[in-house]
């Protein structure tokens, strides 16, 4: 019998919501077989079997919140053995007692990963790390050689971290100690020396700080005293309330807040509240554009592939950025310096029933104009399928949003946090222009550039947003220019 745990899909997320099971128990799978998606803070994430042989149980139920590292699902190989068989029920630890062993996997002879088909996998290593000491807690004599393993006294070297999860192996974690007294909690193991080992896991502790909640006071409901969200949030005086009581009034429907959408909230909310604005418009005559984009449909070189006003956009944009590297650049908080990139990966906004997604094509600035829409075409089909990867959003460094789909003439687009410009491309429609002193009926579309003012400056900006509306006003601009 093997257990499948969940790995880290290679973005350092400490959890994933089970989205859809594709297997059930009883059901034989092989290696490599997709067996579940999983939704992480960016994307959803098809997960391999590693193993062959028959599903014994699903570990985790559709909807469910998993952390990484812990099992989702247990496959029968033929060997028949189990590799965690339940601790015996007797005889009971003594009040306090706590055995974090339980809480966690066992550890291979050696630090190494699982092998998992998915990202790096999870870092079977033991954690180190020094626990922090408690005020309450009088000096105790020398410790007890059976109550500390020697791997648990080596982690509280001097480069062990203060605030680290709980153990996360065998060989790291502390073996049962005394109990914490009347008055101790029972999430709160002390070690010798008035050390103090707080049962939680990381996510766990992190609510912990976020709110403001001291573990070591706390009385821990999971298992074997481990504190729970719930713990935490009761602290806190935070707890949810139910479903029921929370409706204010018939009608109302509450959505919780998870996945694409809670990052895609906070990455808005950091660059709306980190980057200073500026958003330009102008308004273009694209009549030669839509004309370029009809000649193009009909040429054998696109003959397989979807051609549309937006591709000629993206053109125009790589060449722009090109004449004006300053606006394919980004902020460095840190460094504090610009960090101005001579290539471009072209990210184009997606609106998925999971919420918005930003997936670029990397390198766009060195495809050919067929192989840009080959690249559009896919991106847009990936984001319709729900199969964009997290690799897929990374490293963007200019957005386009196409507002022209949804009927919307312009409006101020937010920077993808990151990167110093974005521009939004409005509806083509037929409006009066003035040509040759006549006016005349034309296609019209409005630009708007939204850009970091820190790096762009407003002539810059207006440059850059000039010099689009030109290409797309004469396309042969953009042959001139590239």
């Amino acid at each position: 019998m093997k257990q499948f745990k969940l790995p880290d899909v290679g973005e350092g997320l400490t959890e994933a919501e089970i989205v859809r099971w594709h297997v059930k128990a009883g059901d034989p799978v092989k290696v490599n077989q997709i067996i579940v998606e999983i939704e992480t803070a960016k994307a959803v994430v098809e997960l391999p079997c590693p193993f062959e042989g028959v599903v014994a149980a699903l570990m985790a139920d559709e909807g469910e919140t998993v952390d990484v590292g812990r099992p989702i699902i247990s496959v029968d190989d033929g060997t028949g053995a189990d590799p965690a068989p339940a601790p015996a029920p007797a005889p009971a630890p003594e009040r306090g007692q706590a055995l974090a062993e339980d809480m966690v996997p066992a550890l291979p002879k050696k630090e190494e990963r699982q092998p998992v088909l998915v990202g790096y996998g999870v870092k079977m290593g033991a954690a180190k790390r020094r626990p922090r000491k408690s005020a309450s807690t009088p000096p105790a004599g020398p410790p007890d050689p059976r109550s500390v393993q020697p791997s648990a006294r080596q982690g509280a070297g001097p480069g062990a971290r203060e605030d680290a999860g709980p153990f996360t192996g065998e060989s790291a974690a502390p073996s049962v100690r005394e109990g914490a007294g009347e008055n101790g909690a029972a999430g709160a193991v002390p070690a010798s020396g008035g050390r103090v080992a707080t049962l939680a896991k990381p996510p766990v502790r992190k609510l912990a700080k976020d709110l403001g909640v001291d573990l070591t006071a706390l009385t821990g409901s999971g298992p074997q005293g481990s504190i729970t969200r719930d713990d935490v949030q009761s602290a806190a005086g935070a707890v949810p309330a139910p479903a029921a009581v929370r409706a204010v009034q018939a009608g109302e429907e509450r959505i919780p807040v998870k996945g694409v959408r809670r990052a895609t909230a906070q990455a808005m909310v950091a660059s709306a509240f980190t980057a200073p604005h500026v958003t330009e418009f102008l308004q273009v005559d694209v009549t030669e554009t839509m004309d370029a984009v009809g000649r193009l449909r009909r040429l054998p070189d696109f003959a397989e592939v979807k051609v549309s006003p937006l591709l000629l956009v993206a053109k125009a944009v790589l060449v722009a950025a090109r004449r004006y590297p300053m606006i394919n650049s980004a902020w460095d908080e840190a460094a504090q310096e610009i960090v101005v990139k001579h290539y471009v990966n072209l990210g184009i906004a997606a609106a998925t029933p999971r919420g918005l997604l930003v997936p670029n094509v990397k390198d766009a600035h060195a495809m050919s104009l067929p192989d840009l829409a080959r690249a559009l075409g896919a991106l847009a089909e990936t984001a319709r399928a729900g199969r964009t990867q997290p690799a897929d959003m990374a490293g963007g460094t200019i957005t386009i949003t196409n507002v022209g789909v949804f009927g919307v003439d312009a409006g101020t687009p937010i920077l993808n946090p990151g990167e110093s410009a974005i521009l939004a491309f409005g509806q083509v429609r037929d409006m009066p222009w003035v040509v040759d002193g006549q006016i005349v009926p034309r296609r019209v579309c409005t630009l708007a550039l939204s850009f970091d003012h820190r790096v762009v400056d407003g002539e810059l900006g207006s440059l850059f947003l000039r010099d689009v509306g030109a290409m797309l006003e004469d396309p042969l601009r953009m042959l001139a220019w590239n």
